[in-house]
């Protein structure tokens, strides 16, 4: 009865496609992938041979044979990127029937979607850095008891009294604040019902199927959707998500109990990437900086943005071990830094003259980190055929086992290129 959490350890990006993979090599196999949290506002990147797929709403589960992919009720869904996501699926021979979706997954009307951008626009110098998908107030709805959920497709008395009250409020701020036209509910109730038809067969007590299935014997897999530092409550607020990117998070979004998590596998960079505004202790705004992008291919998957690129920073690695209960991680992009004559790695921060060796508790003294550093010697040799640890050059060998002793958990295993087969175990 396993039931694994996938988390990103970092600000997002880091590859968690690769953990799955890592399961699959090992033997183990996963039953069930579970989305638990997000939207489209994040993506995955996976390689299978010479095929690419950029998933964003979809479970990574979506590209394995056999495997259930789940959208639980911690996600927010935006029914025109659900059924193009699985239309592009579909006409690359991808069988994407197994998808199930919560009935309380909450959905993003079109509204919201207007006010993400304009809001954020608003705000100027202030802003988050949304993607602008409509995720942020569609999560601020379901906390102010507004929100439409999967289930409402299916009465359509419920869903027009939502829509009709949810207007109320948003196109008052449309109107009166934003200067922009008034939403009209049967547009909105159009665009919603337009999908309930070919949804309906996905629509499922996913807590339900879920809980049963552990009891069976099976293994469910839930994965997150951005990364430990862009929690809402435990991320470098306000820069984070609307949700809960942790392991805690799983059960929230899923509605499978803490009680029956067996593993808390965590990803992370050989360095540091993010998207967005925020403060970012380790990041380059020099060569290095742009090497690190250029090398990793570091343009969002979602959006396309070149990420902030620094180095690798372990006082980041521990709080995510702290927080979310890290059982081990997968160290990702080891590849990336072949080249480097010797590679700095961040050990802790001064702020104001005081050595932090954790995560500073105020959001002032995070920004006002600056980042101590060791320096380790880098290797020169391709190690993207490497199948196993012995193979590694031994520079990259002190490398992963200098990161494992700053990071707070052990390393399970090593990302050495794209390929799903480019994974040494450790």
């Amino acid at each position: 009865m396993p039931a694994i959490v996938l988390v990103g350890a970092q600000w997002g990006d880091e590859g968690k496609g690769k953990a799955t993979d890592l399961l699959g090599n090992t033997g183990e196999v996963i039953d069930y992938v579970v989305k638990f949290n997000g939207g489209n506002n994040a993506g995955h990147t996976v390689v299978i041979g010479t095929e690419k797929y950029a998933l964003h709403l979809l479970p990574s589960g979506i590209l394995t044979p056999g495997v259930t992919p789940v959208i639980g009720n911690g996600v927010v869904v935006d029914l025109n990127v659900l059924f193009e996501e699985l239309d592009a699926l579909q006409a690359r021979g991808v069988d994407t029937s197994r998808l199930l979706v919560s009935a309380s997954a909450h959905l993003i009307p079109p509204y919201n979607r207007t006010l993400d951008k304009v809001t954020e626009r608003f705000l100027g110098s202030r802003r988050i850095g949304t993607t602008g998908r409509g995720i942020g107030p569609t999560y601020a709805d379901k906390m102010n008891r507004i929100g439409i959920r999967v289930q409402d497709l299916y009465d359509e008395k419920i869903l027009e009294q939502k829509v009709t009250g949810a207007l109320e409020q948003k196109n008052q701020l449309l109107v009166k604040v934003y200067n922009r036209r008034a939403v009209e509910i049967a547009e909105v109730m159009d665009e919603l019902l337009g999908y309930a038809e070919r949804l309906r067969p996905m629509v499922a007590d996913t807590s339900l199927l879920l809980n049963k299935a552990l009891d069976d014997g099976k293994t469910v897999l839930m994965e997150a959707g951005q990364a430990t530092l862009l929690d809402v409550d435990h991320g470098t607020y306000p820069f984070v998500t609307s949700s809960n990117a942790i392991s805690a998070g799983a059960c929230t979004g899923s509605g499978i109990p803490p009680t029956r998590i067996d593993r808390v596998m965590a990803v992370v960079k050989a360095y540091t990437t993010r998207v967005g505004e925020g403060p970012f202790p380790t990041e380059l705004l020099d060569a290095d900086g742009e090497w690190l992008r250029q090398q990793g291919a570091e343009f969002g998957t979602t959006t396309g943005r070149p990420r902030r690129c620094g180095w690798y920073d372990s006082v980041i690695a521990r709080y995510a071990a702290r927080v979310n209960g890290v059982s081990d991680f997968v160290l990702t992009k080891l590849d990336t830094l072949t080249g480097r004559s010797t590679i700095p790695v961040c050990v802790a921060y001064d702020v104001g003259g005081v050595r932090h060796d954790e995560m500073p508790m105020t959001q002032t003294d995070f920004h006002h980190a600056v980042p101590v550093y060791e320096e380790f010697d880098g290797w020169s040799d391709d190690i993207t055929g490497c199948r196993s640890f012995d193979d590694l050059p031994k520079e990259a060998q002190s490398y992963v086992r200098a990161v494992e002793s700053l990071s707070g958990a052990r390393i399970s295993a090593i990302g050495v290129g794209p390929e799903r087969s480019q994974i040494v175990q450790l």
